[in-house]
C-alpha cells in the first residue's frame, strides 16, 4: 500500500518550543550514494516502560489543553485484542492524544523513516514501524500483519499520511481498503476536535489557548471487513475523514485571540485574488496581504476573513473573488492550479538547496540544483550535473512537503525507495503548497486519461 504516515519525532517534544532537530552532515553526491542502506528489521513488541513515557511526556499538553474524549461504541472491542486505530492528521500533539487513549495496550506507530534518524534504536523500542509517505510499500504491510498476528499489537496510522494545510481533509490512499482486508482486524477512529486550532501547520510553531477534545469510535469489525468490497470500505473511511476546522471554530465560536494568528498564512494562500500574483502574499499579525496590489484581509478571532477594502476598491474590482473562508480560497487554488495543467500551463522551476536520506545516520546536505514539475512530473537535477532524479506524476498520490520542517526550512520531499531527495527552495516564494497541489491534481487528471485529451 501507499505509505501513510506520521512523523514521530517532531510530536515527542512540546512544539511550542522547538521541534527535534535531525542529524545533517555535508557531503558529496557520490558519497552518499555510496553509503550502506539501512538493513530491514522487523518491528519488535513495544514494552510497557516505553509506553509509560510515551503517557508521561503527554500529560502536560493533554493537561494545558484540558484534553477530553468520548469513547462510542468501544465496547465490541475485545480486551487485548489487536487493532488498526486511524487517527486524522492535525498537528504535533495527534502522538499525545494518541499515547493517552491507546495507553492500556501495546501499538505500533506507522511512521516516515525520516523520524528514526539518529534515533532508531529508540524509534524501534517506542513501536515505531519506518516507512515512506505516499510510496507504495509492501515491507509495510508485511510489518503490520506481523505486528497485529505474531505480536498481538494495535496499529496505529495517520492515513492521510501529511497535515492538513487549510485544515480540511487530505487524500486518503486507494489501497487503503485492502489493507483492511489484509489486516483482518477491527478498525477503530481517533477523531480530534480543537487540535488544528491550536497549532495549524502554517502558524510558525506558535501555539494557540484552545481546549482539545476527541471522538474514539469503533468502525469496522474484522466480520464487516471480510463481507464489504475494498471500494465499500474505502467509501466509509472517506465519508469519515471529512471535516473542516475552520467551519468547526465559526459553528462552536472557539475564539482565538493570539495576535500572531495569521502569522505564515501565505505558505497556504500563496495567491491573491485580485491581481493574481503568486509569492506576493504576507501573512503577519491578524492580516494577510498582497504586496503588489495591497489586497488584504484579517483573520478575526472566530477565524473568518473580512475584507480590508474601501467601497470604490471594491467597485473596481467586481470580478475578484472575496473569501470569508480559509478552505475555499485554497480550494479556489487548487482550481487554478488544475487550469494550468489542463491549458499546458503549469510549469515549476525553482532553485533549491538539496539533502539526501539514504540510510537512518543523517540526512546529507550535498549542494544547489533546480526542481522543476510540470505535467511530466518531477524533475530535480543539482550536484554539478551529477545528479538527475525524474519522477513520475503517477509515482505519488500527494506530495510530502512540509513547512519548516525540522526547523530547517519548508521543503518538497520527493525519492524512490532507495533515496529520498529533501528540496528547500530558496528564496523563490511560497511555493510548497502549490506543488502539493499540483502533484494531487497531476497524479487525479494522468490516472483519469483526462490530461491527453487537453495535449
Amino acid at each position: 500500500m501507499e505509505a501513510a504516515v506520521y512523523n514521530i519525532s517532531e510530536g515527542i517534544e512540546d512544539k511550542g518550543e522547538k521541534r527535534l532537530k535531525i542529524k545533517t552532515a555535508k557531503m558529496s553526491y557520490e558519497e552518499v550514494l555510496a553509503l550502506p542502506v539501512t538493513i530491514h528489521q522487523k518491528p519488535i513488541k513495544q514494552r510497557l516502560l516505553f509506553r509509560v513515557v510515551l503517557l508521561l511526556l503527554s500529560i502536560w499538553d493533554l493537561w494545558m489543553t484540558r484534553f477530553t474524549y468520548r469513547m462510542i461504541g468501544m465496547e465490541k472491542l475485545e480486551k487485548g485484542e489487536p487493532c488498526l486505530v486511524l487517527m486524522n492528521h492535525s498537528s504535533f500533539i495527534d502522538l499525545k492524544i494518541a499515547a493517552r487513549l491507546m495507553c492500556t495496550r501495546p501499538f505500533h506507530i506507522i511512521c516516515t523513516a525520516d523520524g528514526f534518524v539518529g534515533k532508531r534504536w529508540l524509534m524501534r523500542q517506542i513501536g515505531c514501524i519506518p516507512t515512506r509517505k505516499f510510496m507504495t510499500d509492501v515491507t509495510l504491510v508485511r510489518d503490520m500483519v506481523y505486528a497485529t498476528k505474531e505480536l498481538k499489537s494495535s496499529i496505529l496510522m495517520f492515513p492521510e499520511a501529511s497535515y492538513s494545510f487549510d485544515g480540511t481533509q487530505t487524500p486518503l490512499p486507494d489501497s487503503l481498503g485492502k489493507c483492511l482486508k489484509i489486516l483482518k482486524v477491527p478498525v477503530v477512529m481517533i477523531r480530534t476536535h480543537g487540535a488544528f486550532a491550536r497549532d495549524p501547520l502554517y502558524n510558525n510553531l506558535q501555539l494557540r489557548k484552545v481546549r482539545i477534545s476527541a471522538d474514539v469510535e469503533y468502525l469496522l469489525s474484522a466480520k464487516e471487513i471480510a463481507e464489504k468490497s475494498q471500494q465499500e470500505l474505502n467509501d466509509i473511511l472517506q465519508e469519515k475523514f471529512t471535516f473542516d476546522y475552520f467551519r468547526w471554530q465559526q459553528e462552536n465560536e472557539i475564539r482565538i485571540k493570539e495576535p500572531f494568528r495569521a502569522d505564515g498564512l501565505n505558505r497556504m494562500l500563496y495567491k491573491c485574488p485580485r491581481c493574481k500574483a503568486e509569492g506576493q502574499m504576507l501573512g503577519q499579525g491578524t492580516k494577510i496581504l498582497c504586496k503588489l496590489c495591497g489586497k488584504a484581509y484579517e483573520l478575526t478571532e472566530y477565524g473568518y476573513l473580512h475584507a480590508l477594502e474601501t467601497e470604490s476598491r471594491e467597485k473596481e474590482n467586481q470580478e475578484s473573488p472575496d473569501f470569508t473562508h480559509i478552505p475555499d480560497w485554497y480550494h479556489w487554488e487548487r482550481e487554478c492550479v488544475r487550469q494550468e495543467i489542463l491549458s499546458g500551463n503549469y510549469r515549476m522551476d525553482v532553485p533549491v538547496t538539496i539533502y539526501m536520506m539514504v540510510n537512518t545516520d543523517r540526512i546529507y546536505q550535498v549542494g544547489e540544483g533546480v526542481l522543476s514539475h510540470s505535467a511530466e512530473g518531477f524533475q530535480l537535477t543539482g550536484c554539478d550535473g551529477r545528479l538527475d532524479y525524474r519522477q513520475e506524476p503517477l509515482a505519488s498520490y500527494s506530495l510530502y512537503s512540509d513547512f519548516y520542517w525540522y526547523e530547517i526550512g519548508d521543503v518538497i520531499s520527493i525519492g524512490d525507495a532507495r533515496v529520498q531527495y529533501y528540496c528547500f527552495p530558496k528564496e523563490s516564494g511560497d511555493i510548497v503548497a502549490k506543488a502539493r497541489l499540483a502533484a494531487e491534481e497531476l497524479y487525479k487528471l494522468v490516472k483519469q486519461g483526462t490530461l491527453a485529451e487537453y495535449q
